[in-house]
């Protein structure tokens, strides 16, 4: 047996995988935190002109779809390419999007390039997560450590990519900060081939290949999908403004499916089965903390626009900097929980109550926004929100990379990809409920907005440690 090549005791390939989706996340939060702008800014200010409250759902819909997108990408590499060739070819397509929102104008563009982008990511993402997972044995202590270090990676990518592209934006229009996304993803692709080497031979098998009959089956309905959804579009029963309603329904249908799928098949084992039941409360609990979490691109983007003073030393800042500063302290904190982690081994707080403390906080969080509804208009210091950010990040950082550890260990064999898509499941429809509630929002009932779903996350929280018992008996080899 070989023996395991590692960089600071983690397996060689983390690093690969670290660099692809840095520069994946650059790319998709650059776009992201100026596309509400572009969407409802003026024509004379180089935007669409859409009434605001669509644009911002346009948002959380399209973070939800990108997130059902990644179904799909589980779908490709258990049953035709394997993980590793489907985190290539996704990779692809994202730049492929960014270069079409880049040069092609108006709704067109936002069409085309959004489709792309979407469909890239959901090919990116689950399987790079997953892959990651094929590089540590079952019940590998290392593994939370691992995810945190790959999460720093995803942080630097949505640090800087709001950075960038706010920047351009501002000096040089919103198609400057597209063009740069696209870049980023270049980037991102060209490390990826030059160090493949370093995965070996993970991810490169597919674990259930499909037969013939089942792929004409599956483009025959794939097609249907299409046309169904063209006919919803000509009819009207699909709108812009619907459009986050219709994407959380769409997602939380396609989820108990999924969920009957796997708790049904022959594939999976009585063991593998027991694990997919403890991953239900665990989803809902993520789908939770997402939906406000994910308001950083919808309304608290407005917010930023809107209600933040920017000016920093004299100099005003651009609003789309919001996308920035929650990163700013995964990327100082991520290392420090590393480290807690892997001190603390199997010591740890179990899964579930690390679940319920991140909803927990994510709820308290919120409240903190309450306490700065005395400012008027564009008055709340930009410290304040860096500050309650901070609350943000941590409650990410007790919940996200840990769902993604969670999710590859109790993934059975045969929907290894497919049930990290059921994970990105439960963050899509956080991400287009964090449209859907953001319509809610007035200045005037800041504290009501803020108090309301602040308590309902801290309940959440609060169910999940007193039904986290349960679930630790259901994750048999897993802590």
């Amino acid at each position: 047996m070989s023996r395991e090549r590692t960089l600071f005791g983690q397996p060689i390939g983390l690093t690969n995988l670290f660099g692809v989706e840095l520069w994946e996340r650059f790319s998709f939060y650059g776009m992201l935190t100026i596309l509400g702008y572009y969407l409802y800014y003026s024509t004379t200010e180089g935007g669409l002109g859409l009434e605001q409250s669509t644009a911002i759902g346009i948002v959380g819909a399209y973070g939800g779809l990108v997130y059902l997108s990644t179904v799909l990408g589980g779908w490709v590499a258990d049953r035709l390419l394997g993980m590793e060739k489907t985190v290539l070819y996704g990779g692809v397509v994202v730049m492929a999007g960014h270069i079409a929102l880049a040069v092609i104008p108006d709704l067109a563009g936002v069409g085309v390039g959004l489709v792309l982008v979407a469909l890239g990511s959901g090919g990116l993402k689950a399987n790079a997560s997953s892959l990651l997972g094929t590089l540590y044995p079952k019940d590998d202590p290392r593994i939370d450590g691992g995810f945190t270090l790959f999460y720093l990676g995803i942080n630097l990518g949505a640090f800087t990519g709001p950075l960038l592209t706010g920047l351009l934006q501002r000096e040089w229009g919103f198609h400057a900060g597209f063009g740069v996304a696209a870049v980023g993803m270049g980037i991102g692709l060209t490390q990826y081939v030059v160090f493949r080497r370093n995965l070996g031979d993970h991810g490169r098998s597919v674990s259930n290949p499909i037969t013939r009959q089942a792929l004409i089956q599956v483009l025959i309905g794939a097609a249907i999908a299409v046309v169904a959804v063209v006919v919803a579009i000509a009819t009207h029963l699909l709108t812009l403004e619907n459009l986050p309603d219709a994407t959380t329904i769409v997602i939380a249908l396609a989820s108990v499916a999924y969920f009957a799928v796997m708790l049904t098949s022959t594939k999976v084992t009585r063991v593998e089965r027991t694990r997919v039941r403890a991953f239900i409360p665990l989803f809902l609990a993520n789908a939770v903390f997402w939906s406000l979490f994910q308001q950083i691109f919808t309304l608290l983007a407005v917010y930023s626009d809107e209600r933040v003073d920017w000016r920093i030393f004299g100099w005003e800042a651009p609003a789309s900097w919001i996308g920035s500063v929650e990163p700013v302290w995964i990327i100082a904190l991520s290392p420090l929980f590393a480290v807690m982690w892997d001190k603390l081994g199997n010591r740890a707080p179990s899964t579930p109550i690390k679940f319920a403390f991140g909803v927990i906080g994510m709820g308290a969080a919120f409240w903190l926004f309450a306490l700065l509804a005395g400012f008027d208009g564009k008055t709340v210091p930009v410290l304040a929100v860096f500050a309650i950010l901070g609350g943000f990040a941590i409650s990410e950082l007790l919940l996200s990379p840990i769902g993604l550890a969670v999710t590859t260990q109790l993934a059975p064999v045969a929907f290894r990809s497919q049930m990290m898509a059921l994970y990105f499941f439960s963050v899509g429809i956080g991400t287009s409920m964090a449209g859907t509630l953001a319509r809610f929002y007035s200045p005037d009932d800041e504290v009501a907005y803020f108090g309301v779903l602040g308590a309902a996350a801290v309940v959440v929280g609060l169910v999940m440690v007193a039904i986290a018992p349960w679930i630790k008996r259901h994750m048999p080899g897993v802590h």
